[in-house]
């Protein structure tokens, strides 16, 4: 063989790991990351969820405790799920004052709130006592611009608990609008928006459900979340309209089957990008590595890098406290 072939080697730069650290084009940061957590009324101590080893409903207590570990470790946020004792029609324990999530951020906020942005998810689900994200009509269909009314009212409830940014993700037309009309005319003019911008039906949040118990009790989501099979271009109208209407950052939801969204994200628009790695995501990885058929770690850490170098600028994941200390 000719001493001129090949003439190019790219492994020369592949050949230690010193050389791979030196020329990765994608870098993980604690900073990167933020944190869902769970926290549920009327517990007294943390519920494992059966289809997310290693995730819990918190408690109060506990959940000062794991919102201290995450702020240490280097995590940048955490964003906050209410599970309240009663649930009813209109989820009325969403915006109410001494409700479970607005205890939870006026908690957490005094704990770690210099250290970390705290954040809470801005929807109905997860208090209604029939599983949708909205109020619904008497047929049973979500009312689009009564449930508006009531993201407001939630957005500012979880602003004056201290919530320092808003994160909408019910995927109603509108959204954003409405919750930053809200706070503008509460005096919340500072406090910004991560819309949850496309958010698809996705068969990757049923371990989600089982720990927000929110799974509907009839129907599903398809009216009001984006179609897996849609065009690219639906969800590009999604994030000129959210950020037409005052989104700070937009959010693509789930992550891994969604990179290619990501990415048109990222080149079409000049705010952060966030991407949720859900529990479906989790809980496929837990499962596979426990019984031994992929190397957890190192899965991990590929599944996150993949989601930065399509172009998230925040990752949620529920692997953020762990991968921080690792990084």
């Amino acid at each position: 063989m000719s001493a001129e072939y090949p003439a190019a080697r790219p492994r020369r730069l592949r050949r230690s790991p010193a050389f791979r650290r030196m020329v990765a084009g994608t870098r993980l940061h604690p900073a990167d990351l933020i944190l869902p957590m769970f926290v549920k009324e009327g517990i007294d101590q943390p519920q494992p969820v059966a289809s997310m080893p290693g995730v819990v409903q918190h408690t109060i207590d506990s959940l000062r405790k794991a919102a201290h570990e995450a702020a240490d470790a280097g995590v940048s946020g955490l964003i906050l799920f209410g599970i309240p004792a009663v649930k009813d029609a209109r989820g009325s324990a969403a915006d109410d004052p001494e409700g479970i999530l607005q205890v939870a951020l006026r908690e957490v906020n005094e704990e770690v709130g210099d250290a970390v942005v705290v954040m809470a998810d801005t929807c109905l689900d997860e208090f209604t006592d029939h599983g949708h994200c909205g109020v619904l009509t008497a047929s049973g269909d979500v009312d689009n611009d009564a449930t508006l009314e009531r993201y407001a009212s939630i957005a500012v409830a979880q602003a004056r608990a201290g919530s320092q940014m808003i994160a909408p993700s019910g995927m109603m037309d509108g959204q954003v609008g409405a919750i930053r009309a809200a706070l503008d005319a509460d005096g919340f003019r500072d406090v910004p928006i991560l819309a949850y911008t496309a958010k698809y039906a996705s068969a990757l949040f049923g371990p989600f459900r089982d720990a927000a118990e929110c799974a509907p009790q009839f129907g599903d989501r398809s009216t009001h979340q984006q179609d897996p099979a849609g065009p690219l271009e639906e969800a590009l109208r999604e994030v000129r309209l959210d950020l037409a209407e005052g989104a700070d950052a937009v959010m693509v939801k789930p992550a891994l089957a969604y990179l290619d969204v990501i990415r048109r994200f990222r080149d079409e628009v000049d705010v952060p990008v966030a991407a949720y790695q859900v529990s479906g995501e989790y809980a496929m990885i837990e499962a596979a590595a426990a019984n031994g058929w992929i190397d957890r770690d190192r899965m991990i850490m590929e599944s996150l890098v993949s989601i930065k170098r399509a172009g998230a600028d925040l990752i949620l994941t529920y692997w953020a406290t762990e991968v921080a200390r690792r990084l």
